[in-house]
């Protein structure tokens, strides 16, 4: 995750982070009223990927936020990422991840459509989410206050790896509708790794819209500093342009 994140939290409301969801002290909020622009002028694309069950209202307010902001918004919901007609909905999707400035992932306790069900592939959303880790890309997630839960519950009941949690089956899925919504999660905060050694793990956790919205506009609207990693540079430049400008 971008390292602008780490600079732009709100002094009004100081928290503490578990060092489960990206740890350390929540730094302190710097108001941005602009989208950072790309060198040339050309507004940031950014990529929403989620599912939408259940949050269409989330959905509608991010969207408005992010396009107020002066980003281009790409989501599925909202019939704004590029289609070739030539393509599936697969490729459209993931070259849409493969192009894009910046990434939000907002993740629930669904997992999400387009799966093959007979050879138990992946979502949509799972495999939007794995080509923006992949790119390391400036990236923010959104998780759930169910999801985290659900897992803390099913760890304590000894199933803490993927391996272990499907040889679990869902009868009723009510809260979750498929377990690989752990996996998913567990990827975006990296917890393979030891905990010195992660990097752009945090995954916001948010329980109600307002939750999620406080977090969404001050953080993409940060530039994220550039990291020294060979492949961690964004695949476009921007800078962040602030409101007296």
């Amino acid at each position: 995750m971008a390292e602008g994140l780490i600079d732009n939290m709100n002094p009004k409301s100081p928290r503490k982070h578990s060092g489960k969801h990206g740890g350390g002290d929540a730094p302190e909020h710097q108001t941005f009223s602009s989208a950072p622009t790309i060198l040339g002028n050309r507004k940031p694309v950014i990529m929403i990927s989620s599912t939408v069950y259940g949050i269409e209202e989330l959905l509608e307010q991010i969207f408005g936020i992010l396009n107020g902001a002066g980003f281009t918004v790409w989501m599925s919901h909202k019939g704004t990422v590029p289609v070739d007609p030539a393509k599936s909905n697969f490729e459209n999707c993931l070259d849409a991840v493969e192009n894009c400035d910046l990434f939000l992932g907002i993740l629930t306790t669904r997992y999400g459509t387009g799966k093959d069900d007979e050879t138990g592939g992946l979502s949509i959303a799972h495999r939007e989410i794995r080509g923006a880790l992949k790119r390391n890309i400036p990236r923010w997630f959104l998780a759930h206050h169910d999801l985290i839960f659900a897992r803390s519950l099913i760890r304590d009941l000894g199933y803490r790896t993927a391996d272990q949690r499907a040889k679990l089956k869902l009868t009723g899925g009510k809260l979750i509708d498929d377990l690989r919504v752990i996996d998913v999660y567990e990827e975006v905060i990296q917890a393979e790794k030891k905990l010195r050694d992660r990097r752009g793990n945090w995954a916001q956790p948010f329980a109600t819209p307002p939750d999620a919205n406080i977090f969404v506009l001050p953080n993409s609207c940060a530039t994220p500093r550039r990291s020294t990693s060979s492949n961690s540079s964004p695949s476009r430049p921007y800078r962040r342009v602030r409101k007296e400008e």
